[in-house]
């Protein structure tokens, strides 16, 4: 086993977190996160099931030259071969092989009442279809791990049975056996029982997927890796079905903070907030405040006891030092900031700002007081760049200098059934010493400024014609007011090699949309040397 494949840090937000009520991403949002995935170090992200819905087939087809993964290797999801039919000939298999992904993940059955009853196949028909296909997929050069279902009921139900599907796979080639608690119903107790019998009785490598039915998702994950797993799956953000898969960030600080297990590259665990953020936001679910290291509320310290014993020593009421996962500590009566992410990102994005203290605390101010307005830079980092840039030279990029704008929409007299609304805008601004007036028309209020901005200033930066919006996110922040509530714009934009993602916030949708646009275009035009 290669020093660095000694634990594997398996994670499966893009399959088993997408399942998730309410949670629909887009190729490009996969894509956007596996990128994330990478930057904190994981060692494999599961891309999801090629083959089985034509989204995920088209996440490995844009993956093989649109991802540049430096710590992480893709895995793609599927199943074991249909009853009766032979691994080389079903479709869904070749599939998994056409895939481009070096790992296949393998789901099979391991609780013979699902095997009678799901598959409707005999138990003997089962091991032949986890044997055919791991078989099939490693002889074709493709690493194969196996995902073994229901494996702890089935256990409970036949342990012979349920440790000879493990055995099978084994043999035939499968690196890791995934043990998984796909119900959710287990307790610590029972699962390190079991990995400890599964590890003593195959001698194979064993994993642990672990569901939080019962709240103990992340427990039963570190209790299966003291009785030996060493692969752990989970999901940033703990996304997934009902209530949920284990929270990986939770689980990996665990190993390395709690348990002296280093389970990521150096350095990489300070990425875990800002990646546990820069997820929520592409998938626009809010981020739980609450949550164990990485959340706004985890060193957040209320005025009394705690905080005049903070302020003699920081660790009396800390269980660590925040910035160890990337996190602050907060005061709420102080104005303590994240000086420390502050530099840490402006690093990542050119700016060396480990010389310039007050320079420091003034952007940290200055994020501070945007953010209680409303504004997120986790997942902005254009508009963030444009802040830093404004900041350190002393004035903000800008190529346009903006009169006015205004949008309207309107509809015939008598709209039928399936009739659209149009919207149009005009756009008044000066650009490379010219000024434009243009008018755009859109199949709604954001798409026709667009349509008006990016005409207006192309005839100035021919190269705006590159510029493409390719995601637009809405979020209301305070929702108890209704329709006149603060609203936050995400806009992504291409311009055919590379993404970038810039924020808006206003009272008004179509304020903070046209906001994120300027600053998209003002971004693409930076980035372009202009």
């Amino acid at each position: 086993m290669a020093a660095d494949d000694a634990f594997h840090v398996y994670d499966t937000t893009l399959r088993d977190g997408a399942q998730q009520e309410g949670l629909n991403l887009s190729v490009t949002d996969k894509l956007s996160i596996a990128r994330t995935l990478d930057g904190l170090g994981v060692g494999y992200i599961e891309g999801g099931w090629p083959g089985a819905n034509p989204k995920d087939t088209e996440f490995f087809r844009r993956a093989a030259s649109e991802l540049d993964l430096r710590h992480a290797t893709l895995a793609a999801f599927g199943a074991t071969r249909r009853a009766g039919v032979a691994a080389a000939d079903d479709p869904l298999v070749a599939a998994l092989r056409d895939s481009g992904a070096k790992v296949v993940t393998l789901v099979a059955k391991s609780h013979d009442r699902h095997v009678e009853l799901a598959l409707r196949t005999t138990l003997e028909e089962n091991l032949a279809m986890v044997r055919d296909t791991v078989a099939h997929l490693t002889a074709e050069g493709q690493r194969v791990f196996l995902d073994a279902e229901h494996f702890f009921d089935g256990y409970r139900a036949n342990r012979a049975y349920a440790l000879e599907v493990l055995r099978t796979a084994y043999e035939a080639g499968a690196e890791v056996a995934a043990l998984c608690d796909t119900n959710g119903g287990m307790l610590p107790t029972w699962v390190g029982d079991v990995v400890g019998d599964v590890v003593a009785s195959t001698g194979g490598r064993v994993g642990i997927h672990c569901h939080n039915d019962t709240g103990c998702a992340v427990a039963n994950s570190l209790a299966a890796v003291d009785a030996g797993a060493t692969h752990v799956q989970g999901t940033v953000n703990g996304y997934g079905e009902r209530t949920g898969n284990a929270d990986l960030v939770t689980v990996v600080a665990n190993l390395e903070l709690k348990l002296d297990r280093p389970v990521l590259p150096p350095g990489k665990l300070a990425e875990a907030t800002r990646t546990a953020h820069a997820v929520a936001e592409v998938t626009n679910v809010p981020p739980a405040s609450r949550q164990p290291y990485v959340g706004t509320s985890a060193f957040a310290h209320k005025a009394g006891l705690h905080a005049s014993a903070i302020k003699v020593d920081p660790d009396l009421y800390q269980h660590m030092d925040p910035a160890g996962v990337g996190n602050d500590m907060r005061l709420l009566v102080s104005d303590m900031a994240g000086r420390a992410s502050i530099e840490l990102k402006a690093r990542e994005l050119g700016f060396d700002l480990s010389e310039d203290r007050e320079l420091v605390t003034r952007i940290t101010q200055r994020v501070k007081v945007l953010e209680n307005r409303g504004y997120t830079f986790e997942a902005a980092d254009a508009s963030f760049e444009l802040l830093l840039a404004e900041e350190v030279h002393g004035h903000r990029p800008a190529y346009v200098d903006v009169e006015s704008w205004r949008v309207i929409t309107e509809t015939g007299p008598a709209p039928t059934a399936g009739s659209e609304a149009l919207s149009e805008a005009t756009v008044k601004l000066r650009a490379g010493g010219v000024r434009y007036v243009v008018t755009g028309e859109g199949n709604g209020p954001v798409n026709a400024l667009d349509q008006a901005l990016r005409s207006a200033i192309g005839q100035a930066y021919p190269e705006v014609a590159k510029f493409e919006l390719v995601d637009y996110k809405v979020r209301i922040l305070d929702q108890g007011h209704g329709t006149d509530a603060i609203t936050r714009v995400l806009i992504e934009t291409s311009d055919g090699h590379g993404t970038w993602v810039t924020v808006g916030v206003g009272p008004n949708v179509i304020e903070a949309s046209w906001e994120a646009l300027l600053d998209a275009i003002t971004f693409g035009l930076r980035r372009h040397d202009r």
